[in-house]
């Protein structure tokens, strides 16, 4: 679904987004727009739809106004980074509440909606249960670890672990149950519509960007690399392009150009090297986060963030002022999210362009001036996110089972008083094996 999270900081496409296709027409001959001014009119798309932004008059104005809400944009990232991880979970939790509503309006009809009082509640209903089960499953571990020392909390989370799944299933039997009450003659094929694009929803912006928060608590570095490789290829494909672009790259947005993506892939490449070396150089971005705390973390350094000398090559000429440099054994694994950064997270874009000229419209929202809506931003951001997690749990993480695991099947299946029966005899055993080793 980081940036994704996601992120909110960057510049990420052509300044004009363009559409094809014509704009509905009445009965009438009028043009219909939808809420939010977000359609683009058909004499628009005509004039601008097909200039190279290296061509466009208007750039440099767009650039300003872009620019102006990119610097906001990444202040705040920054300081909510600083902040740490609690902060970003909430952040992303805000960002998906800002695309779902986007795009929960995107298919809305103000004539139905006034015959079905309560059925938007119904959408979020869903997403919210969505939400609940989701990160009660990522964070139950961590949400125990932070109770522990607090005997009726500790047994009060673990009843609430325990019946976690059984309680949003039935949430979301309730939505089930309050969606076939609410259907109502000749509004049918609305309610259906609606109810599938709220599951849509769920599967594109919910779960996609969710994946985000599970690489959030293994370390800040799994979240922020990814996101800020996103940001970094949008920019430069952005600047390359504004420069150099001449070559249209894909149909879908003629404004992307094969110069704006082959130097936003060299840079992204290049950034995802060094900038894992930076990175990967703060324990507050590298330490895992193993409760719902938000005190300074340290720990013992993973292997893959402790440096390794490399000799340099005999052949670089003398005046080249080092002999041997060090190298974090992640920086190789940043260069393989950097390529997947640059060549297929980029289809997230234009994904994201095929779905708004479907649909007649120029960008989802307008709550970011100059970048469109939320859901705008964050189109690479979820296809980045979903890789992140799972080129994490595949190449980062050792696959077997772990404290971690162990603890929190306990904590999940079994009752307080067989925990304590558990304590006793682990206790014992541990025991005997001292008194046999001496």
């Amino acid at each position: 679904m980081i940036f994704s999270l996601s992120c909110l900081c960057y510049c990420c496409e052509a300044m004009i987004k363009e559409n094809d296709g014509s704009v509905p027409v009445t009965h009438t001959g009028r043009v219909r727009r939808r809420r939010g001014s977000n359609e683009v009119p058909a004499d628009v798309d005509q004039s601008n739809g097909t200039k190279l932004l290296a061509n466009d008059q208007n750039k440099y104005k767009s650039m300003l106004v872009r620019a102006y809400s990119t610097i906001w944009m990444i202040g705040g990232f920054i300081f909510i980074v600083y902040m740490g991880h609690l902060y970003i979970w909430a952040m992303i939790v805000i960002i998906q509440i800002f695309m779902a509503k986007e795009l929960f309006n995107l298919l809305r009809k103000a004539h139905e909606d006034k015959q079905l009082p309560g059925f938007r509640l119904l959408n979020w209903h869903i997403f919210f249960t969505a939400m609940l089960f989701v990160y009660g499953r990522i964070l139950s571990q961590r949400l125990v670890n932070t109770v522990t020392t607090d005997k009726f909390w500790y047994k009060l989370v673990g009843n609430l672990i325990k019946y976690h799944m059984v309680t949003c299933y039935f949430l979301y039997i309730t939505g089930f149950v309050w969606f076939i009450l609410s259907l109502k003659k000749k509004l049918y094929k609305y309610q259906f519509g609606q109810y599938a694009w709220t599951h849509m929803i769920l599967i594109v912006v919910f779960t996609q960007s969710s994946f985000t928060v599970a690489n959030i608590f293994e370390g800040i570095f799994w979240f922020l690399l990814p996101a800020s490789l996103i940001v970094i290829n949008d920019i430069a494909a952005y600047i390359f392009g504004f420069f150099f672009g001449k070559t249209p790259l894909i149909k879908l947005s003629p404004k992307k150009t094969w110069e704006g993506f082959i130097g936003a892939s060299v840079t992204t490449i290049i950034s995802a090297f060094v900038l894992a070396n930076i990175f990967g150089r703060f324990q507050w971005l590298t330490c895992p986060r193993k409760d719902l705390s938000t005190g300074w973390l340290q720990c013992d350094p993973d292997p893959l963030f402790k440096p390794e000398t490399f000799a340099l090559p005999g052949w670089l000429p003398e005046w080249f002022p080092w002999t041997e440099i060090q190298i974090l054994p992640v920086q190789w694994h940043a260069v393989g999210l950097g390529l997947f950064a640059s060549i297929i997270a980029p289809f997230g874009g234009f994904f994201a362009s095929g779905f708004k000229r479907a649909f007649n419209i120029k960008d989802f929202g307008d709550s970011i001036p100059g970048h469109g809506g939320m859901t705008d931003r964050m189109d690479c951001q979820m296809v980045m996110a979903v890789f992140a997690y799972i080129y994490h749990q595949s190449f980062i993480v050792a696959q077997s089972v772990s404290l971690g695991m162990i603890l929190d099947q306990i904590v999940m299946n079994l009752s307080y008083e067989e925990q304590r029966e558990l304590y006793s005899k682990l206790g014992q055993i541990l025991k005997d094996q001292e008194f046999g080793e001496s």
